[in-house]
This record gives structure tokens, sequence and C-alpha cells, in this order.
């Protein structure tokens, strides 16, 4: 009995990195970026790849020696050079773009349109304020990640003692619960504009699909990166099309509304819960796992690049979730800054007044936004939540379960009937309050070379982030002053 010819070791590994077995053809670095990200999430068959000694230890320069072909005739690469390089470039985003879509849940809805409606462009430097530090926090939560390969509050739970791991558990669920709030009503209100179902059950069905994504995390995150993604791409596209469809924008006034000013009753608590809104907490610990082992660096110079890679995705990411809450804001300003409509909050109210001053297109678009933003935000929350747990208390609870406690106060408000609109943008003022319990341990760690090594923080880099906290707490302090002198009066 004839048995088949024997495949070599060397010859496994290259079949596994798509290598040419032409003799002198080496591989190029984006087919082992593209396996690398193509692998479950531990990247336990490129890791055993690249501790086989048939493979360097860099995979920089990707100096592996040629591999004999079994075949007689020579095997060509399956796609030309620049391609390859495109597909690795594009394989090496994701993280932010996940992130990002916390940045436009729908708490930022709620929150950008009330501001728009009552104050016009006057917030607009709130808006770009927050959509820069969110780029500059993210970008230190993914780098701490990536060069500890340990989530933050795995090292937070290593380097602060077991009291102060404690109290940033509590406020950290504390923040999960009102980031639930405000994306299982966001999801539900979206489901009943498109759907017309009742509340209840589009919160149920909220808890379905998120259930569905996280399954796609389990067995593949780069799945379940791109499920977010395309919900995010659905978001940004509707409101592209509204901000098309409003018209009637004020570029003048868009402009003034980039000086910071704070004038007018209200608007301090808007700033505050625009800025919760669009830096968020949560996704801060969540940052740093998704990018824990995401692509196992050999070397120095394959981190750094990995670093200038995690760079350009969280521009890309949260800019793009920037221009999107911009976009909400000039809505609102253009359309319900006007006499009779500047109240105009919650919304099943926006979306009505969409179809009567922007047509029918303009209101399907605004609900269909607003349901994917609601359904992919309360999984990427359910995800965070795991990571907060695991990393401060070292406790491992089952996704479902997780998920079936954390929905209930949301599934209480929807079943009450409580205004879920005001119940949003009061989520986001809580949310803006957890901050600095992100923001603090971040900027300790993040500049602590001991910790990130050679990918510490440079002094500038440490004192943007000093700012952006010291702005942060500001601005909770004023309004919790603002808020005693008021009822004191």
């Amino acid at each position: 009995m004839l048995r088949p010819p024997r495949t070599l070791p060397s010859q496994k590994i290259a079949d596994n990195l798509g290598i040419d077995g032409q003799k002198g053809v080496s591989p190029t670095p984006e087919s082992a970026i593209l396996d690398l990200i193509g692998e479950d999430n531990s990247g336990k068959r490129m890791a055993a790849a690249l501790r086989s000694p048939a493979l360097p230890g860099e995979l920089t320069g990707f100096a592996v020696p040629a591999v004999q072909s079994r075949a007689r005739e020579p095997v060509t690469l399956s796609a030309p050079r620049a391609m390859r390089r495109y597909r690795a470039a594009l394989s090496l985003l994701g993280p932010a773009f996940v992130v990002s879509v916390a940045y436009v849940d729908p708490g930022n809805f709620a929150t950008n349109f009330a501001g728009g409606a009552e104050h016009g462009y006057a917030l607009a430097w709130v808006v770009v304020m927050a959509s820069l530090m969110a780029v500059l926090v993210q970008y230190l939560a993914a780098k701490v990640g990536l060069s500890t390969g340990r989530t933050l509050p795995e090292l937070c739970r290593e380097r602060f003692g077991r009291r102060a791991n404690v109290m940033l558990w509590v406020q950290a669920e504390v923040v999960a619960m009102a980031t639930d709030l405000a994306e299982f009503v966001g999801a539900a209100i979206g489901l009943n504009l498109v759907f017309g179902m009742p509340l209840l059950v589009a919160g149920l069905v909220t808890a379905v699909v998120a259930f569905v994504i996280l399954a796609l995390e389990q067995r593949c995150r780069r799945r379940f990166e791109l499920a977010i993604i395309a919900l995010l791409m659905l978001v940004g596209a509707g409101f592209a099309y509204l901000f098309l469809a409003a018209g009637g924008e004020r570029y003048g006034q868009l402009a003034a509304g980039l000086e910071p000013r704070l004038s007018g009753a209200g608007t301090l608590s808007l700033a505050v819960g625009i800025i919760g809104a669009t830096v968020m907490p949560h996704v801060v610990y969540l940052h740093s796992a998704l990018h824990k082992n995401r692509i196992p660096a050999a070397g120095r110079e394959q981190r750094r690049r990995l670093h200038t890679a995690n760079k350009w995705d969280c521009i890309a990411g949260l800019g793009a979730a920037g221009l999107v809450n911009l976009a909400m804001l000039c809505v609102a300003a253009a359309l319900f800054h006007k006499p009779g409509l500047t109240s105009i909050s919650d919304l099943g109210a926006v979306h009505s007044h969409l179809g009567g001053l922007a047509g029918g297109g303009a209101a399907l678009a605004f609900a269909v936004a607003l349901m994917a933003s609601g359904l992919s935000s309360s999984s990427v929350g359910t995800y965070a939540g795991q990571v907060v747990m695991a990393g401060f208390m070292n406790w491992h609870v089952p996704v479902w379960a997780r998920r079936a406690v954390t929905m209930l106060p949301s599934l209480t408000i929807l079943a009450l009937a409580v205004n879920p609109s005001q119940a949003l943008v009061c989520s986001q003022v809580i949310l803006s309050f957890g901050i600095p319990f992100a923001l603090i341990p971040l900027l300790l760690i993040s500049r602590d070379r001991a910790i990130i090594t050679d990918m510490a923080n440079r002094r500038l880099t440490s004192s943007l982030m000093l700012m952006t906290t010291i702005i942060i707490t500001a601005l909770n302090l004023c309004l919790l002053y603002s808020s005693a002198t008021g009822l004191a009066g």
C-alpha cells in the first residue's frame, strides 16, 4: 500500500504562513500579518510557528530560508505584492473601530441632539474637544495592551492595593450599568421606530442580538471586529445621509461655535453629558484587552511598527466617530434650533420631526442608525464588563450570566415606561463622573518605564493626558457645585 509523501516540518510552516514554495522567494511580511489576524483569539498557531527553529526570531524582515516545493511546477504568489500590503494594512485596523462604537452610542444621540436643539452650534467646541481627548486616551489604553500583553485592570491589580482595586471595580460596575442603560434603551427605541416593536420586546431582542455578536468574539476575534465595524459603518452612512438631507447648515455659526465658552442655562450639564457620552471609561479598559496578544511581536522594531499602526487606527476610528457626533449636533442645530423646537430632546420626537422637516428617508436613516448604534454598543459594553471584572477582581463569570444581570435595570426602565430619552441624558452625566477613575490609573501606568519599558509616555504625552484629566474633573466639579447651589436656592 503506497503511503503519501511525508510533509517536511519546514514545508508545514511554509504552508501555514502562505510562503511561496519557489526557490529564492521569501514570504512577504503582509502574508504573515494576515495569518496572524486570521487566527483565533490566542494566536496559538502563529505563536508556535514563531518558536520553530525553522523561522528566525524576528518577524520583521521575514528573512525565512527558501523552501523547496514538492510540486514540479513553480508556485507563484496568489496576489500582487501591493495587494498583499493593502490587505495587511487593513488587517491591522480594527480595535479602535470597535471601541469607537461606544463613542456614537445612543447616549451621544440624546446629548448631541439636545445640545444642538437648545444652543445651536455653541457646543460644537465641546464635541471637537471630546473627540480629540478620545483619540489620546484610547491610543494610550491600546499602547498599554500592546506593550505589556495585559489589560489595564490587570495592571492595576498588580500595582495598586486591594482597597484601591475594589473601589475602582465598584465604580466601573456603576459606570457599566449606566452604559447598559443608554445602549439598551437606545437600541429598543431604534427597533421601535423601525419595526414598531413595543419597547420591552425590543429590549429583549437587543439582548439576543448582543449574545449573537458576543458569540462571534468567542469563536474568532476578527469576526467580532468586522461585525462591529459593519454596524459602525451603518451608523456613519445614516448620518451622512441625514447631514445632506437636512441642509440649511450655517457654517459661520459652526466656526464661531468652535470657540470654547459656556453661556446660557443648562450648557454646563450638557457639556459634561457630551464629554461623558464621548470619552467612555469602560472602553478605556476594553481597548487594552483588544490588543492583548492580538499580534505577538518578537522584537522592539516589530513593537514600534505595531504602535504606529495603533496610532493610525485610533486616528481613523475615533476621528470617524467624532465626525458622526459633530454631524448629529449640526443636524439638530439646523433643524431644531428654532422657536418652538428648541426643547426637543426625546428621540421619538426627534424622529417624527425629522420626517416632517427633512422627509421620510431622513427619519428612517435616523432610526436605523440609532438601532445599529444600540445593538453594537450593547455587545461592546458587555465585553468591557468582562474585562473589568476579570482584571480588577480576577473573577470570571460566563458572558451570558453577566449579560442577564446587567440588562435587568434597562428592562425595568422600559417596562415602567419611564421617559427613555431623559434616562439617556442622565446616564451620560453618570458616565462622565467615572472618567477620572479610569484616566488617572491609565496616566500612572502608561508613563511608568518599569511597566511599559521603551514605550512609556514622553513628557509631552503625559502633560496632555494630565491636562485632559484635569479638564474633565474640573467640569464635573463645576456641575456638582452648580447642582448644589441650585438645590440650595
